[in-house]
């Protein structure tokens, strides 16, 4: 190695593991948030996969409606919290980004940001508490992305449990980079 070449393997830092030996996200979840890597199972007519299961045991609490949100390409849910809501998310198809943040009163985890990349390439199920913000980015510049969300309190058309925030909101930590 020439001189220059051992310069930048002094300088080289170490890389910090992303995933764990069984392929989970590496990273310290909000309290309340659960989140299940899932595997399809490919068959003669496709592949299955799972979305959500009681017996995973992810959270205690019950189903009461299962909706489908529709992502053009590069769109972007913005920051939202429910009161009372948990919201289940599942990308069936494409590519999302799920972001969450914890501003939550008395929470450990007050302040913390958890990510994920999900779908079709990763299928995973990500739970979020009551009071969690988040919001949701199709990754892909122009395909559709289909996310599942499997509520435990069905959407009360007089009175929404749903408030929302701008994406620049200047007390959340996270900026979507932007669009390729």
């Amino acid at each position: 190695m020439d001189d220059s070449n051992d310069a930048l393997w002094r300088e080289a830092k170490p890389r910090t593991a992303s995933v764990t030996a069984d392929w989970q996200i590496r990273q310290t979840l909000i309290d309340g948030v659960a989140s299940k890597d899932v595997r399809a199972v490919l068959g003669g007519g496709g592949a299955l996969t799972e979305a959500w299961r009681a017996d995973w045991g992810l959270d205690a609490v019950g189903l009461s409606q299962v909706f489908a949100k529709t992502m053009p390409g590069h769109a972007i849910s913005g920051w939202h919290a429910h009161q009372h809501t948990t919201d289940r998310l599942f990308a069936v198809a494409g590519q999302v980004r799920v972001v969450l943040f914890d501003a939550r009163p008395g929470s450990p985890t007050r302040g913390q940001i958890n990510e994920w990349v999900i779908g079709e390439q990763r299928p995973t199920l990500v739970v979020v508490p009551p009071g969690v913000w988040h919001a949701v980015r199709n990754e892909h510049p122009s395909a559709l992305a289909i996310v599942l969300n499997l509520v435990d309190v069905a959407y009360d058309y007089d009175a929404p449990d749903h408030v929302e925030l701008p994406l620049d909101h200047p007390d959340i930590p996270y900026r979507f980079a932007r669009a390729r």
